[in-house]
């Protein structure tokens, strides 16, 4: 049998099977969060003191808290929070980091110059201590999460955007649109952005997984809003005291949060797979 004609390799197979893996995780995840409340008929803020740290059982597929809650209904209650704040703060990062840093390189001079500033001004600070500072210092809640997680990662959006920038201005097709009289703004709308688009995917299957963890240590330390509102970080923070009691009620909301950003870091690593020729989609 001639090279060409054989069957995929065990590393081929593997890399195959695991972004179909990883793209069922995610998919059941969204699944949970958008159509829980469906799927799930138990309130997840209805106490039961009757039904303390009951282990799983048909009434409780997922078994309750320390307050007699549902964890099944927590959980789905808390994906979709953990969801849209990740998503949100991802969504703040790269309209801070590319959109105002890409504008900033189009206008060039003072703008760049003050916009390159800040950017290096918050990445000075780790964006967990920063993201911890920001949501101290408002009030504690999902929107302070979400701006606290777009200034955190926003310089990272910015450092990736100005290297592309700077790539693909040096190309010969932006030179010919400046040699036919295009304004830096006309340019960079016209030609560098579209072909920007690859590289800022990239990045976002980077930071959405990244954005998430950073969501639920924000919660584990109470800085995710009211102690009632479920979130998977909260979650993991309140079950943590009764572990020996009921473990379900802690290892649910840590297995969905490890399998979830696990599964978005795999799609990620796909994502630069397929951005870059040279890898070949199977290492």
């Amino acid at each position: 049998m001639s090279a060409t004609t054989m069957p995929a390799t065990g590393p081929a197979r593997r890399w195959r099977l695991s972004g179909l893996l990883a793209g069922i995780v995610v998919a059941l995840a969204l699944l949970l969060a958008v159509l829980g409340p469906v799927l799930v008929q138990q309130d997840p803020l209805a106490q039961d003191l009757l039904a303390l740290n009951e282990p799983p059982s048909g009434a409780h597929p997922l078994g309750t808290d320390h307050l007699g809650r549902d964890v099944l209904a927590r959980l789905a209650s808390g994906a979709r929070l953990t969801l849209l704040v990740g998503v949100g703060g991802a969504t703040l990062a790269f309209l801070l980091g590319a959109g105002l840093g890409l504008l900033a390189l189009a206008l060039g001079g003072a703008a760049r110059a003050a916009a390159f500033a800040a950017f290096d001004l918050l990445r000075a600070l780790p964006g967990i201590l920063l993201a911890m500072l920001l949501v101290a210092a408002l009030a504690p809640g999902p929107a302070s999460i979400m701006l606290a997680l777009g200034l955190s990662y926003a310089p990272m959006v910015a450092e990736v955007a100005r290297a592309a920038h700077a790539r693909e201005s040096a190309s010969d097709y932006v030179a010919a649109a400046r040699a036919f009289g295009l304004s830096r703004l006309a340019v960079l709308m016209r030609h560098v952005l579209p072909n920007l688009v690859g590289a800022l995917l990239t990045l976002a299957a980077i930071i959405l997984p990244r954005c998430i963890v950073t969501e639920s240590v924000l919660s584990f330390l109470g800085l995710g809003g009211t102690p009632e509102l479920p979130s998977w970080g909260r979650m993991i923070a309140d079950a943590g005291n009764f572990a020996e009691e009921a473990p379900h009620a802690v290892l649910a909301p840590v297995l969905a949060l490890s399998l979830f950003t696990l599964a978005l870091s795999v799609l990620g690593e796909r994502a630069r797979a397929a951005a870059d020729p040279l890898r070949g989609g199977t290492s």
